[in-house]
């Protein structure tokens, strides 16, 4: 990609994949037979979709720089990554500056400013008439305020906190347009996001990996070289060294000219023993895991073999929120479990559990139903 402003001009939509210990290893089973993702090395990578949209400029809620279209893209983001040059290489504009010149700091804050002043705009154009409405109604605050923000991906916990922290009446109508505001800030504050302190390896970048740290005690902050993950991939491509991806070494299986000694050199020293890794997976898990509280779930038709109906072994691996229900779980595999749900098996204990039994992480899981699918 390259290094100017609004070069992505249409979100890039990808997959990308996080990084679980498989549960192929803990039942002591010699492999596992993955349909979406892969397995290496006893690591489960399990694909979550990735959008990658354009870095945000100064007044993008007013449409610079495209700035509404690619705000209208990250609303509907369940976690987000947030991208700084942490070495202050790169302006607010997105061009070239020497390392140390620009504050990294700014950078998060444009993006949650951005974000705050356009869904505002978005929400006040109507707000009188839906205040009224919820008045009348006598709807309480958090529930209309759940149906309203429905389309900015926001939770209904992120709301009732924002209200909480901010200290606002129950009744929209004793709003001011003040509140409004703070209530939007607080609130895209309190979406899931990680904070990827990319180019760590460069000048300059570990003392603005620690301004953000100290700037952003809530968000997790991972120092990350995304050029460093890519020079071990394209390597391990190409049969040089054997890698899985976030981890904190590799090692060397062909021959390597001088040039390649080097740049492998560098990345050990520079990213990998510095900080244990290129820091890639790790953003990734840090926003699937901590900060979406997602858990791994295996679907299995034989919960004595662990396999599906064709024989494959541990076929699929599922992200799913802490707290669901097996009926739940059912559900997001067939309607048709769900509606005739029995019971479910606990594969690795032999357990029979009922519909409001809740996922754990790595559980390997037969539901029984009437409505077998």
């Amino acid at each position: 990609m390259e290094n100017r402003p609004f070069v992505t001009i249409d979100p890039n939509v990808g997959v990308a994949y996080v990084r679980k210990r498989c549960a192929h290893v803990d039942l002591g089973l010699p492999k596992c037979d993955p349909v979406d993702g892969f397995c290496m090395k006893g690591w489960r990578f399990i694909p979550v979709k990735l959008v990658d949209v354009a870095g945000l400029v100064p007044e993008a809620s007013k449409g610079r720089g495209l700035g509404t279209k690619f705000l209208d893209e990250v609303r509907k983001a369940d976690a987000l990554l947030i991208v700084v040059d942490a070495s202050g290489s790169t302006d607010a504009e997105g061009n070239p500056v020497p390392p140390g010149t620009h504050d990294p700091r700014e950078d998060v804050e444009i993006l949650l400013r951005e974000m705050s002043e356009w869904m505002f705009n978005q929400v006040y154009k109507d707000w009188k008439s839906f205040v009224t409405k919820v008045s009348t109604l006598g709807i309480r605050a958090d529930e209309a305020l759940k149906e309203r923000l429905s389309g900015f991906s926001v939770k209904h916990r992120e709301i009732t906190k924002a209200m909480e922290e901010l200290g606002l009446p129950e009744q929209l109508h004793k709003w001011n347009v003040d509140d409004l505001k703070k209530f939007i800030r607080k609130v895209v504050e309190l979406r899931p996001k990680v904070i990827v302190a990319n180019k760590i390896d460069l000048p300059k970048a570990e003392e603005g990996y620690e301004l953000l740290k100290e700037a952003y005690p809530q968000y997790p902050v991972i120092p990350t070289s995304a050029a460093a993950e890519l020079i071990l991939r394209k390597a391990a491509k190409a049969g040089l060294i054997e890698y899985v991806p976030g981890d904190s070494d590799f090692e060397i299986k062909a021959p390597l000219n001088e040039k390649q000694k080097k740049v492998l050199d560098a990345v050990r020293k520079n990213v990998l023993e510095k900080w244990g890794s290129t820091g890639v997976v790790q953003a990734l898990n840090s926003a699937v895991f901590d900060q979406l509280g997602m858990v791994v779930v295996y679907p299995v038709h034989d919960a004595h073999k662990f396999t599906d109906s064709e024989g494959r072994v541990l076929p699929e691996a599922k992200l799913v929120p802490k707290g669901t229900t097996l009926k739940e779980f059912a559900s997001m595999i067939h309607s048709d479990l769900a509606k005739g749900f029995l019971y479910a098996i606990d594969a690795r204990t032999g357990r029979r559990l009922g519909a409001d039994s809740e996922v754990e992480d790595g559980m390997v899981i037969k539901i029984v139903s009437s409505l077998a699918h």
